[in-house]
């Protein structure tokens, strides 16, 4: 029997030969995608056909009901994988030892700024929430009083990350699925795009914040370190290179809309990992503010996209670094200040 395995949940090829302990799992997306040899989540007893739903949560399941010949198990994503205090992939000792004084390692709790079903609000229709608590209050009315608690609280895992004894692992997937397919058998899902779409992958992190609290698990929590660049952050830079080589304003705004609403992560931190999507963002909405007030503005004038970032991120530090917008360099606009201002003070 193998000692500890670490599932990594992709949707894509990418490069596994350092990871020791990770095995690679392939999930959903079988009809357009070559497999690369990794394990499927389409074999044995599975939910893979509900990828669009469920997200990396299919792989999950697949773990939970198939592997059984593995003392230590966990699940992460391709690029996303837990680390010690030197931001290094954990080592089957470090493992082990944690475990020891610990009953799951995943990451670190995040604190909201405001509720966490307020925030689920904002992004996903309540309804979903809201069903969520009722399915709990039918089938798990134990964990309603620390669900209504919690989830009005600033807290939350995210990820699904995690690292936990086998045993552990399977009651609590049983209690999750228990859980999302009594939700599911409920609702009706009509999302117009693939992120949205996702609802029970979303709504598993607050259960699984939910889970540890209830049951007093002693969670050992750390950092998650975030291995490589989305081939698709990289194609919306490089369409965008093109675009302010062009000086076209207009162009790369539409564009940038465009890509948003059809990826709203793209500007979260795991996604925007360099941050230029973010100075993109600055500089077209610079650009554009500048043209209505008729003046020269900074795409048309630089045409550069490394330019434009270097111009953009030279107006930000200056910015943060002052707290003050007096006395500041002539090559910026009181537009470009204005929006820098707005952005970073």
């Amino acid at each position: 029997m193998a000692d500890i395995r670490i599932y990594a949940m992709t949707h894509k090829r990418f490069d596994e030969s350092c990871l020791e302990l990770y095995v690679p799992l392939f999930v959903g997306a079988y009809d357009k995608e070559d497999t690369y040899g990794y394990l499927r989540d389409d074999t044995g007893d599975n939910i893979s056909d509900k990828n669009c739903y469920y997200s990396e949560l299919t792989g999950m399941y697949w773990v939970y009901k198939n592997v059984k010949d593995v003392d230590i198990v966990g699940t992460c994503h391709y690029r996303r994988y837990l680390v010690n205090e030197q931001d290094a992939l954990l080592s089957a000792d470090e493992i082990r030892s944690m475990l020891r004084g610990a009953d799951v390692i995943t990451c670190k709790c995040l604190t909201l700024n405001y509720s966490y079903y307020y925030g689920f609000s904002k992004n996903h229709k309540p309804y979903y929430i809201d069903n969520t608590r009722e399915v709990i209050a039918d089938i798990y009315p134990d964990y309603l009083g620390d669900y209504d608690r919690l989830v009005n609280d600033k807290h939350t895992y995210f990820g699904n990350i995690m690292i936990m004894k086998k045993p552990l692992f399977d009651k609590y997937a049983k209690w999750l699925f228990d859980i999302l397919f009594e939700l599911e058998a409920r609702i009706v899902i009509e999302e117009e795009d693939s992120y949205h779409r996702r609802i029970f992958g979303f709504i598993s992190e607050f259960l699984w914040y939910l889970w540890v609290v209830h049951n007093n698990i002693n969670a050992k929590e750390l950092k998650v370190g975030i291995v490589g660049e989305k081939i698709e952050i990289k194609a919306v830079r490089a369409r965008l290179r093109e675009l302010f080589a062009k000086g076209d304003v207009e162009g790369a705004k539409a564009y940038f809309l465009e890509e948003k609403t059809k990826r709203p992560d793209m500007m979260m931190e795991a996604s925007d990992i360099t941050g230029e999507l973010h100075i993109c963002m600055e500089a077209i909405t610079i650009a554009s503010l500048e043209l209505q007030e008729g003046l020269p503005d900074i795409i048309s004038r630089l045409r550069d996209y490394d330019k434009i970032i270097a111009y953009c991120t030279s107006l930000n530090d200056m910015i943060i670094s002052r707290g003050s917008i007096n006395s500041m360099p002539d090559e910026y606009s009181y537009v470009a200040i204005e929006v820098a201002r707005r952005m970073y003070n």
